[in-house]
């Protein structure tokens, strides 16, 4: 059995902003841009992944959600409490500087980890933690 990633969803609260950060800021291609019952979700990947998918979309897509529970999800959210992804880059330090020139909101300048990486980690617009990983050669 062969398994390899095919979709993850990070949550956001606003699909402009989101979309500016992903394509504008990280360089992904925005691949469908789709509206259904009074929600949206935006799919974007790595130029270099095209079998890789990462879906926008709102911080409870469930139309049966309760408001409270809506509520719940979006307080999550805004504190920063939801997982985002891990990239990986061939560059930690040069990936630090684009993204913070940008105006990333800095979480981790870069540093080497004692599991092997070169890493650095920003929040998205929506308050979601990205880490940037570069494998350190041995």
């Amino acid at each position: 059995m062969d398994l390899k990633l095919s979709t993850c969803f990070i949550a956001v609260d606003d699909h402009d902003k989101a979309i500016a950060f992903y394509r504008d800021v990280l360089g992904l291609e925005v691949r469908n841009d789709v509206g259904f019952e009074g929600m949206r979700w935006v799919t974007v990947g790595p130029p270099s992944q095209p079998e890789v998918s990462i879906v926008l979309e709102p911080p409870l897509a469930d139309p049966n959600a309760s408001p409270a529970d809506k509520e719940a999800m979006a307080e999550l959210l805004a504190k920063g409490l939801l997982r985002g992804v891990i990239f990986e880059t061939d560059d930690c330090d040069a990936t630090f500087e684009r993204i913070s020139a940008a105006g990333g909101e800095v979480l981790q300048e870069p540093i080497d980890q004692p599991y092997g990486v070169r890493d650095c980690a920003f929040r998205d617009p929506s308050g979601n933690m990205l880490r940037f990983n570069q494998p350190r050669k041995r």
